[in-house]
């Protein structure tokens, strides 16, 4: 059985870069499927829209990609998300399943100082999808880079987000009146 990639963030918004970093792993790497898990309470008190939308907004940007699937399970923890307990759930729920952590070439430099982050890589091996900006090895692809912080001052100032969310993203937050003043 191949292994499931997790791949967590804070969705906020869900933007096209995460959908394709989401295709990358699909097609680059060895992987049965993709667990997509939206933060529930960031552990640095980050202001996040409310979890049930980014959740709702996470399965409309990742609902034409086979293979993935949206989890609430950091919900159900009902604690500051760690991706240590996170991992540790997901063991305990898939107990015959080797896990593999995604994350972002950006992140590399800060992983050693994650909570528990030699645990993280015994429990779930990484799979580092380069980012725009952040590239580490010129043979390899990166993802171009779309930052949810100023997609988020875009959406306030009422800009184009054309090109960087799902469609279906934008008529939510739309709807929702999600990340206006």
């Amino acid at each position: 059985m191949s292994p499931v990639a997790v791949y967590g963030g804070s969705f906020n918004p869900p933007h096209l870069g995460h959908s394709l970093v989401a295709a990358y792993v699909l097609s680059a790497f060895d992987i049965e499927r993709l667990l997509v898990i939206p933060t529930a309470a960031h552990p640095f008190d980050k202001q996040l829209a409310p979890f049930s939308d980014r959740l709702n907004m996470c399965k409309l940007a990742m609902r034409h990609l086979h293979r993935v699937e949206v989890s609430d399970i950091e919900a159900e923890l009902g604690d500051v998300s760690r991706t240590y307990a996170t991992l540790k759930a997901l063991q305990k729920r898939l107990p015959n399943v080797d896990l593999r952590l995604v994350i972002g070439s950006d992140l590399v430099a800060q992983f050693p100082t994650w909570h528990r982050a030699s645990d993280i890589e015994t429990l779930a091996p990484l799979l580092i999808v380069q980012r725009g900006g952040h590239v580490t090895d010129a043979t390899l692809p990166a993802i171009p880079e779309v930052s949810s912080t100023e997609l988020r001052q875009q959406l306030v100032q009422r800009g184009d987000t054309s090109g960087k969310l799902c469609p279906a993203v934008a008529d939510y937050i739309k709807q929702r009146c999600l990340y206006a003043e």
